[in-house]
C-alpha cells in the first residue's frame, strides 16, 4: 500500500448536506478499490486566483489515502466522470 494525498475542490454554492454526499461517495470508491482513508481536513471556503467553472471560491478538502498503485489509475477516472468535483489532486507521498 502506498501513502497519497487527495485534494478535491468542489463549488462554492455547495450545502454542507452536499458536501458530506461528496465526502461519503468519496468513502465508497476507495472502499471498492481495497484502499482506506487515514485523515480527512476541511479547510472550507477559499477563493480561487480565477474562476473555475464559474465559480470564484471552492471548497477544499484534502484527505490521505492508501491505495495499491494499480488503484490509483481507476480513482482518477472515477474522479474524472465526477461533475461535482471543480479540480482535483492526487499525489503520491
Amino acid at each position: 500500500m502506498n501513502k497519497y494525498e487527495l485534494t478535491l475542490v468542489l463549488p462554492e454554492k455547495f450545502t454542507p448536506a452536499k458536501v458530506k454526499a461528496q465526502k461519503e461517495s468519496l468513502e465508497k470508491i476507495v472502499k471498492i478499490l481495497k484502499g482506506s482513508i487515514t485523515d480527512i481536513k476541511d479547510w472550507g471556503l477559499t477563493p480561487l486566483s480565477y474562476k473555475i467553472k464559474g465559480n470564484s471560491a471552492g471548497i477544499f478538502i484534502l484527505y490521505e489515502l492508501e491505495l495499491e498503485s494499480d488503484s490509483v489509475s481507476k480513482l482518477k477516472d472515477k474522479l474524472k466522470t465526477e461533475e461535482s468535483i471543480i479540480r482535483y489532486l492526487l499525489i503520491r507521498n
